[in-house]
């Protein structure tokens, strides 16, 4: 079967969207795909549901009919995959390609960012995750989870300026427009806002990260603290990178244009432009996985 490969499939599975982009032996683009979340936590049947979907829509937009799945080799970088037994569910299920290569969606967006050669990336969006490429080997720092990881996430941001705004609310703290922009969605109601939390997820609070740093950017002395706190955290874990051995780090992720003006410039010389997304990795994974099963 590994004779028949022509085609090469990259997919990034996240917790809000799933893409795929399909490519001829060329490198060219022939079709894409878009779907919703497939993050392991929708569990493994979801999870194989949207996957079949995003592949058939690459394979119609390049003309293929179904019956040529053999002929693709895959490389997909999934959410949730190092929870347990994840990656051993996932490899189960038969989605007919001629070969599959998994990887988390941190780890394939490395690989893009540095032409999967050694790197970094710190990850800075709803939450935070440095994934690390060392001497062919890859591992993450931190991203355990809202809230007793994710530091300097959105979700960071956000929890920050909530906990201002309820002790402003009840006087503890002085009512600076932050606080009082935070307020105003609940009405200035203590329990309005208990209850919002009471259902809130990382997401939630991420929604608030841009106001923080509006007001940061305002010079509003407590949402400066918030995101100067947060540069702090994002500081420390590019220390940590280059502790460990990686060779470059890049900054990836919705938040990191936001907190890259609020790091020292000596921080930011050491810091790499990514050399292409996330796809690109699972692309770069599938080109390793036709190899080996050859080589096979």
């Amino acid at each position: 079967m590994s004779e028949m490969v022509t085609w090469y499939l990259g997919v990034d599975a996240g917790g809000s969207h799933c893409r795929a982009r399909l490519i001829d032996g060329t490198g060219q683009v022939r079709g894409t795909g878009n779907a919703g979340p497939a993050n392991m936590r929708i569990g493994v049947e979801a999870v194989a549901a949207v996957l079949n979907d995003v592949i058939d829509q690459a394979m119609a937009a390049a003309g293929l009919d179904r019956g040529r799945r053999s002929e693709i080799a895959a490389g997909i970088g999934i959410a949730g995959l190092s929870r347990p037994g994840s990656a051993e569910a996932l490899r189960a299920i038969d989605l007919g390609l001629a070969s599959v290569a998994l990887a988390t969606d941190a780890a394939i967006a490395n690989l893009g960012a540095h032409g999967g050669r050694d790197g970094a990336t710190l990850i800075l969006g709803t939450g935070s995750i440095a994934q690390l490429r060392v001497n062919d080997t890859d591992f993450a720092i931190g991203g355990y989870g809202f809230p007793i990881s994710d530091e300097g996430s959105g979700a960071a941001l956000g929890l920050s300026a909530m906990r201002h705004a309820l002790r402003a609310l009840d006087g503890r703290t002085a009512r600076t427009p932050l606080a009082l922009a935070i307020a105003a969605r609940f009405a200035h109601a203590i329990p309005q806002a208990i209850a919002w939390m009471d259902r809130a997820t990382p997401a939630d609070y991420a929604a608030l990260a841009p106001i923080v740093i509006q007001h940061a950017q305002a010079d509003d002395p407590i949402a400066r603290s918030i995101v100067e706190d947060a540069a702090g955290h994002v500081e420390r874990f590019i220390e940590t990178i280059f502790e460990r051995g990686a060779p470059a780090c890049a900054l990836l992720g919705g938040l990191a244009p936001h907190l890259r003006p609020w790091l020292r410039a000596r921080t930011v010389a050491q810091l790499s432009e990514p050399q292409g997304d996330a796809l690109d990795g699972a692309l770069f994974l599938a080109g390793h996985a036709a190899q080996d099963v050859k080589a096979a």
